[in-house]
């Protein structure tokens, strides 16, 4: 059963992947009207709310965005920096949605930064404690059990992920649209490009869910 689902997860990934891949093609193509860049859009957004201690980079790579609370930087992938269309003005504004939270001191972003240093330690040693757990589990079922305990941190993690991932998107739309940087074809490409963004984490917690069901399922039947 957990293979079958295991499956059905992974090809949903794959879908939502390719269809995430195919969206973001199709909105770089969408050449904005106002002519900003990226970074142009992450910096008024930021000046918009205030918020005057956040630099935005250039990072390399693709889909390397993300927003680092430790040095306050928006880290705007290469493309995401310097292209001119509605995917990268959606991504650079969910970035920077995410730096709004982060002074607003939201909740749930708080507490998943709470959990980073945690949830970093557990990916480290959990796979080998949980492969040890199983190969000791009728001598020693203790290991699996602090494993599932380890890997139940990590599925809290992305479960908590949600909302703040979501939070960040439905805050960067708002501003692109009260602020009227984008067309209405600009605004809906780059709703629909979050979307399936967003969607790809829905996805990870469904299936850390699953692995989690699958661990406590061996240790209750260990006899």
């Amino acid at each position: 059963m957990y293979l079958i689902l295991a499956g059905l997860i992974m090809l949903f990934s794959w879908l939502v992947s390719s269809r995430l891949k195919s969206k973001f093609e199709l909105y770089s193509k969408l050449q904005l009207q106002n002519g900003m860049s990226g970074r142009e859009i992450a910096e008024k957004m930021l000046a918009d709310h205030g918020i005057t201690d956040v630099k935005v980079i250039s990072t390399e790579g693709q889909l390397t965005d993300h927003y680092n609370p430790a040095d306050k930087t928006v880290n705007l992938s290469e493309a995401v920096y310097n292209q001119r269309n509605a995917a990268a003005a959606a991504v650079a504004a969910h970035e920077c949605g995410h730096a709004v939270q982060h002074a607003t001191a939201y909740s749930w972003l708080t507490l998943r930064s709470q959990l980073v240093p945690v949830v970093s330690v557990a990916s480290t040693y959990m796979q080998w404690i949980l492969i040890a757990g199983i190969l000791m589990l009728r001598t020693f079922p203790q290991l699996l059990l602090v494993g599932i305990v380890i890997f139940a941190a990590t599925t809290v993690f992305s479960i908590i992920t949600l909302p703040v991932e979501y939070d960040a998107s439905n805050r960067a739309l708002a501003w692109l649209e009260n602020k009227n940087m984008l067309s209405q074809k600009e605004q809906a490409g780059a709703k629909d490009a979050l979307k399936w963004a967003a969607r790809t984490y829905v996805v990870a917690a469904i299936g850390s869910i699953a692995t989690l069901l699958y661990y406590i399922s061996i240790f209750n039947n260990r006899r």
